[in-house]
């Protein structure tokens, strides 16, 4: 890094004081910071004195660190290690930064510099015969895609081509500065393509587009919420069409279902959910037997209502438990309510909460815990070594529950909802 001093003696003006309306800005970047962290804020501070007097003086420096009370040399530090601060005086009508970094000298930055030298003076940090002119070369400024570019005071003028910037510089040596438009010389509107847009040219189309997405997702979840069709019949025999393809075993073939009214296949063929309590022990006997000739035996699941925990007591979480869980999984191949290692503290709940804001739980878990039956924060805070392994063996990535802990953030939400889990974790629940 090149060493950065303050500019001669005989240059630095004998005091500094802010104007009114940058004193009264100065106490608001104070105010910006912590009772005694104030001395923070001497870098806005600096950049204020740089616009009231073009360059940072010694005195300037001096008179925000006794506004901070921090020691001299500090405020010697900030100033002399940001480039940003111009430590020796510069033109009173412009000082311009050009910026050489690649993107801008593959444009032409060269040229661009060759201009300043011409128009300005050929060494960098010096000022025109006049004073009210000065340049230098910068890193990044920020407009790549634009380039070339160059910044004065504030503002950037981009895609610039010698001729224009050479405009550009004799009217701010003119005191016309302010008639030029920043941003683009060459009529493109911000980084758009030259050429003009390509995509999203109409807003209406996006919007439709848009319409038409939410409209098929809705229809789909309609299709999604509506009930089951009737399952087919098989066909009979007399049915069966003609194919080429050898003739099965007579061993293998599945004998014709028996012959049943025509209401009593309708009624097998919508057949009641295993865990509605309603509609558990509807079927008639003759459903029964034509569902039983489908599918084999069929096991009545326990009606909801009448839930209870197993009587033995839950396995330890060991290595037969783990064993146990997985075993389980096995047998049932998804999550369910009958689960007979189902740990006693896993009860059905009268209120639903949102489990997606413990963090680890999104909607697939979601949905895997309430297949488990478990909806609330409470239920969660409440699992035991016993609950969290029979969860656990239900999740693809098994140890999260632990992991992550979802017990303690779910004690926070049961207590206090959002405001107590950022009292406790000092974040929201994401």
């Amino acid at each position: 890094m090149s060493v950065r001093r303050l500019a001669e003696a005989s240059l630095q003006p004998a005091s500094f004081a802010f104007n009114r309306a940058n004193a009264a800005a100065a106490k608001q970047w104070i105010k910006k910071y912590p009772k005694g962290r104030e001395q923070s804020a001497i870098i806005p501070l600096l950049m204020l004195a740089q616009e009231q007097e073009s360059w940072v003086t010694k005195a300037a420096i001096e008179t925000i660190c006794d506004m901070l009370g921090m020691p001299y040399i500090r405020g010697l530090e900030v100033a002399t290690f940001y480039t940003q601060y111009q430590l020796n005086p510069v033109g009173t009508r412009a000082h311009i930064q050009v910026c050489g970094t690649t993107p801008c000298m593959l444009r032409g930055s060269e040229a661009l510099m060759d201009v300043c030298r011409s128009k300005i003076h050929h060494d960098q940090f010096h000022t025109n015969d006049k004073g009210t002119l000065s340049w230098e070369e910068v890193e990044c400024l920020g407009a790549c895609v634009n380039a070339p570019m160059v910044m004065i005071f504030k503002d950037t003028f981009e895609d610039l081509t010698p001729e224009r910037l050479a405009e550009i510089i004799d009217l701010y040596e003119a005191g016309k500065g302010a008639s030029v438009t920043p941003g683009p010389q060459n009529g493109r509107i911000t980084s758009e393509p030259i050429t003009g847009l390509t995509t999203l040219k109409s807003e209406k189309a996006i919007l439709k587009t848009t319409r038409d997405r939410e409209a098929k997702a809705a229809a789909k979840a309609a299709r999604e919420a509506a009930p089951a069709a009737a399952a087919p019949v098989a066909p009979s025999k007399a049915s069966k069409p003609k194919t080429d393809a050898p003739e099965t075993s007579p061993a293998l073939v599945t004998p014709s279902p028996a012959k049943v009214a025509p209401e009593t296949e309708k009624a097998a063929s919508v057949r009641a959910p295993r865990h509605s309590a309603a509609n558990a022990n509807k079927a008639a006997p003759e459903v029964e037997k034509v569902l039983k000739q489908r599918s084999g035996p069929i096991v009545k699941a326990e009606p909801a209502a009448a839930f209870k925990a197993p009587e033995l007591k839950a396995a330890p979480i060991g290595a037969a438990g783990k064993k146990t869980v997985k075993t389980t999984r096995a047998k049932t191949g998804k999550p369910s309510l009958e689960d007979k290692n189902r740990p006693a503290g896993i009860a059905r709940p009268a209120l639903v909460d949102d489990l997606k804001l413990i963090s680890g739980v999104g909607p697939k878990i979601e949905g895997i815990l309430h297949s488990l039956g478990i909806f609330t924060y409470a239920q969660v805070a409440s699992w035991k070594k016993a609950e969290r392994g029979w969860v656990d063996g239900y999740l693809s990535f098994h140890g999260r529950i632990e992991r992550e802990d979802w017990v303690k953030q779910a004690k926070a939400l049961a207590k206090g909802g959002v405001a107590e889990y950022i009292r406790v974790f000092g974040k929201k629940p994401v």
